[in-house]
């Protein structure tokens, strides 16, 4: 397998098109068509991480975070992430990066947290908005079938755990085709009516080449007439966060010390205890001050997540309890179910587990 086909099985889980805007995603050092030995998975592509992939003979490093941020001026080896990028590049590895496209995946990093908390039924906490798109379209009834199986193969139609959604009205089109034109029914300089259907499915964002392509490719005009809307809806299956139920309620404290526990966090920072029973919990790896807001409006009990701010705290305002267990560890489990994920879509292949230690805060 090349570096690329690593990459198109990770892009099934996270489509590169739902990272942010700000993040770098995807291959950022190294050739795609490189063939690959092995695969090493990490949080963080450090030079301990590159040196683990030298001594195992493995030639792409898959790692959550972007080892390259910011654009680089130079390579001369003056910090670490020169160094990275340099060790990389001499010993022919390649790495790729995540990053936000996993934490929007339904299946991602928060999944995981909502896993080893033991939530059950979690929802997107943070729905990404204007990325669900409508595509209307007019063709010959008799076509109009195949041309939504069609859109359909191409990922159309899918609506939460319902595929092959769509909607048809029948109608007449009329047209009139000019000199130079070649229609496949009517004659030229004649106005020509058909029996036509009108189909109308929704998709999402990072679907619509291949949608269109397959559009143009089924339909039997020349010209294909059809029309593309951005909706208001938010998509229920991508974005930030996540919030879930607990099987059984638990008091705040001892929720909070089984938080301590699972996530192996060595402090937890939190805001002020309320007496309440914890049952809905919401969740969000890396820094999440910016959902507080978004727990309180889903009535979360707790929201669980990290790099909060002094004042960031005061947001509870009695109506939850916040806690902080710190950046790596609400995104330490994040390799494992990356680990579990290739190593089911392309098993009898090397794929391991970074043993290097990534984490640069220390705690006494």
């Amino acid at each position: 397998m090349t570096v690329n086909d690593i990459a198109k099985v990770l892009e099934e889980l996270a489509p590169l098109a739902h990272a942010e805007e700000f993040d770098n995603v995807g291959l950022l050092v190294g050739d795609p068509n490189m063939k690959v030995k092995g695969v090493l998975v990490t949080l963080d592509t450090l030079e301990n991480v590159v040196d683990e992939a030298i001594e195992k003979r493995y030639n792409l490093i898959v790692s959550f975070h972007p080892i390259i941020f910011k654009g680089l001026k130079k390579l001369t080896g003056s910090n670490y992430v020169e160094r990275v990028v340099l060790k990389a590049i001499a010993n022919n590895i390649a790495i790729y990066s995540m990053h936000t496209a996993l934490d929007n995946s339904k299946m991602g990093v928060n999944a995981k947290i909502c896993e080893v908390l033991g939530l059950k039924n979690p929802e997107i906490l943070i729905p990404r908005a204007k990325s669900i798109k409508k595509l209307t379209t007019y063709a010959p009834s008799a076509d109009a079938e195949k041309i939504k199986l069609a859109l359909f193969a191409a990922g159309a139609g899918e609506i939460g755990k319902y595929t092959n959604c769509s909607y048809s009205l029948e109608g007449i089109g009329s047209f009139k085709a000019e000199n130079g034109a070649n229609p496949t029914v009517g004659k030229v300089g004649e106005v020509h009516f058909e029996k036509e259907a009108q189909i109308n499915v929704i998709y999402s964002f990072e679907k619509e080449k291949n949608i269109l392509k397959a559009l143009f490719d089924a339909h039997p005009y020349e010209e294909v007439a059809y029309e593309v809307l951005t909706l208001e809806n938010s998509n229920q299956d991508l974005g930030m966060g996540m919030i879930g139920t607990l099987d059984a309620e638990m008091d705040e404290k001892e929720f909070l010390l089984l938080v301590k526990d699972r996530m192996n966090a060595s402090v937890v920072r939190y805001s002020k205890l309320l007496g309440n029973k914890v049952r809905k919990v919401a969740v969000l790896g890396g820094s999440g001050a910016f959902a507080i807001g978004a727990a309180k409006n889903a009535k979360a009990d707790i929201f669980v997540t990290a790099d909060l701010k002094y004042h960031d705290f005061y947001q509870a305002e009695n109506q939850l309890v916040i806690a902080d267990i710190g950046h790596f560890e609400t995104e330490q489990f994040t390799k494992n179910l990356l680990v579990d994920y290739l190593t089911k879509k392309i098993p009898n292949f090397a794929v391991s587990l970074s043993e290097s230690i990534t984490n640069p805060i220390k705690y006494l």
